[in-house]
């Protein structure tokens, strides 16, 4: 149903009809949702851009076509963020961008940004060691996004991924494809764009997001290979690798989301290429303590139509990340393989005790190839599954 409006729409907009009413098939959110996302790209930066139709219901559920629009709008969010080039991106102002956009949404929304002294403060090295290499002064941020329309006292909490460029570091990746680094705060986008998405339908939620923003660069400043840091919870990391940097960003957004007393922990992520190898682009793959939060996460998936798969959470990774001689742990497992499932039980040593957790490891998904035919360039997955996924959560 999807792809036949997709291509009514775009047939449309080609012949330069700019004012489109679309039937809702019985299903109004989803014919809201596949007509947005298919008639928007990313032209932010084009001299000459070309207008997006407006996209209408023709007769119907106009509420739930307004839903599914909402979401939509959400996930164009995330695209657009996380295409926008990492020179016009960076955390500085990446953390603008965020009052810009979720301040006007009403006395709800609260966006806290915090500095490179209170990370300090926090005693954050393992995020700040990321920083370290952005010697031409792009100085790391920390979000700390509050929404509450509910007034609950355990808030969600969602934890996003902020690299605003990933080369690697001293750890420095390939040329090849290296633009596409400029989307590693995919994650960082998604959680964002997820709280817009749910202030836009004014859902009674409690839910934080906290984004660690940084670059990680190479210069002489920056962390070496075999470098020693400490996180937040007192644990020393040996840093094997510069270029697996963004769980050490979410190690120490991890332990502070204990000072929220959360019910759960979701943390959102383009963490590794063994994930692109593993799964493809055809879902994001899911670590997770708690069955009930990844069934309902892969209920919300099979509606909004993205795909998740379970991926398992072994003392078999966790003791190939945490035997190490001289540290209490090394950022990478020195044995090969299975580098998304050592990722996951890196993280897990950082999660607040007895809290169910799920991390969402979207490399594969983020983009700019997808199956889907209704996204081009970097996709915004999974926002709008976050948003059911929270939704189903509000009995």
């Amino acid at each position: 149903m999807t792809i036949w409006i997709l291509a009514g729409c775009r047939a449309l907009d080609a012949a330069g009809i700019k004012q489109i009413k679309v039937e809702d098939f019985c299903d109004p959110e989803s014919s809201a949702e596949g007509s947005v996302l298919g008639t928007w790209k990313f032209q932010e930066y084009k001299s000459k851009k070309e207008p997006f139709p407006e996209v209408q219901l023709y007769q119907g559920d106009e509420t739930s076509w307004q839903k599914g629009a909402a979401k939509a709008e959400a996930q164009n969010l995330a695209r657009r963020l996380a295409d926008t080039p990492s020179n016009l991106l960076t955390p500085t102002i990446f953390a603008d961008e965020a009052h810009k956009i979720l301040t006007p949404l009403g006395i709800t929304v609260i966006v806290q940004v915090y500095d490179k002294k209170w990370a300090e403060d926090q005693k954050m090295y393992s995020f700040l060691s990321v920083a370290k290499g952005s010697a031409h002064g792009e100085p790391p941020k920390f979000l700390e996004i509050t929404y509450n329309k509910s007034g609950s006292v355990s808030p969600f909490v969602l934890v996003g991924k902020g690299v605003t460029f990933d080369t690697g570091g001293i750890s420095i990746k390939p040329s090849a494809s290296m633009d596409e680094m400029r989307a590693d705060m995919g994650g960082a986008a998604t959680v964002l764009s997820t709280v817009f998405g749910l202030a836009k339908l004014n859902l009674n939620a409690n839910v934080k997001v906290l984004i660690p923003l940084t670059e990680n660069m190479p210069s002489g400043t920056a962390t070496k290979p075999g470098d020693v840091v400490t996180a937040r919870n007192g644990k020393s990391i040996c840093v094997d690798n510069t270029d697996a940097e963004g769980r050490l960003i979410l190690a120490d957004a991890l332990c502070y989301s204990a000072d929220l007393k959360p019910k759960w922990v979701i943390d959102v992520a383009t963490l590794t290429g063994a994930m692109r190898i593993a799964l493809g682009n055809a879902c994001t793959g899911v670590f997770s303590n708690s069955d009930y939060l990844y069934d309902t996460l892969q209920s919300a998936g099979s509606k909004t139509g993205d795909r998740v798969w379970r991926m398992p959470l072994w003392k078999h990774y966790s003791k190939q990340i945490c035997e190490h001689p001289s540290c209490d742990m090394n950022n990478i497992s020195k044995k090969g393989g299975g580098g998304s499932c050592t990722a996951a039980a890196f993280l897990r040593e950082f999660v607040p005790e007895k809290t169910d957790w799920m991390h969402l490891d979207i490399a594969g998904v983020m983009g700019p190839a997808d199956p889907a035919p209704y996204l081009s360039g970097m996709t915004g997955r999974p926002t709008r599954t976050l948003i059911e996924f929270i939704e189903r959560q509000l009995n």
